[in-house]
């Protein structure tokens, strides 16, 4: 009888483990948003490590981890992360305008990536995790624009910056266990964004203004 008992736990162990990975996503519903707050979308390697920098801003209401960009409706991670679904990890930030400015958050999302680096981001290779801006709005895209351009002439990377700046689309949410990844797993956290290379890649390139 135990040793049964043992069997079915370790069973449902096993599903629920494996659940998560099968379950289609939901479309996040920008309509939810309310009437003093907008949303930005950013993809920058692994969703885990674009919701710290943001979280800690004044006028920052939440961060959303999911998939944008592809071709697959309600993906889960495991099609995205194979890279079949042309979907790309990325994060809604919702934010308060009359707070932070779409601007500032631009300048918080280029010290946080590899703007060089079109195969993926840092240990992280393949198309779910490129680099790319998610404009919502004409005005979005306007200063997306600006900021990058703003960047290449000011000669501070050496090499061509190939984030792209693209128009967004339906962002669906990722799994419950994604969200948050920083705060309910932090020594796992740690160990893999030192293990991927990505405070030193950071380092590297921004100095003194990569996060710390």
């Amino acid at each position: 009888m135990k040793a049964r008992i043992l069997f079915w736990t370790v069973v449902a162990i096993a599903v629920a483990g494996i659940v998560p990975l099968l379950a289609q996503q939901p479309a996040y519903d920008f309509s939810d948003l309310a009437p003093d707050e907008a949303a930005a979308v950013f993809a920058g390697g692994c969703f885990w490590c674009m919701e710290p920098p943001y979280d800690a801003i004044d006028g920052v209401v939440a961060t959303i981890s999911g998939y944008t960009g592809g071709h697959v409706e309600n993906p889960t991670y495991r099609q995205v992360s194979r890279g079949g679904s042309g979907h790309y990890e990325a994060v809604i930030v919702v934010y308060r305008p009359a707070e932070v400015s779409y601007r500032e958050l631009l300048d918080v999302y280029w010290v946080n990536i590899d703007p060089l680096d079109a195969g993926g981001q840092f240990c992280d290779r393949g198309s779910s995790y490129r680099s790319a801006i998610f404009y919502r709005t004409p005005e979005q895209r306007r200063v997306a624009e600006e900021s990058r351009r703003r960047l290449e002439e000011s000669g501070r990377l050496r090499g061509e910056i190939v984030t792209e700046i693209l128009p967004a689309g339906e962002f669906y949410v990722a799994e419950e266990y994604h969200q948050d990844y920083y705060i309910k797993n932090p020594l796992r956290y740690r160990t893999y964004r030192s293990g991927c290379g990505r405070d030193a890649r950071l380092e590297y390139l921004w100095g003194a203004d990569a996060p710390h």
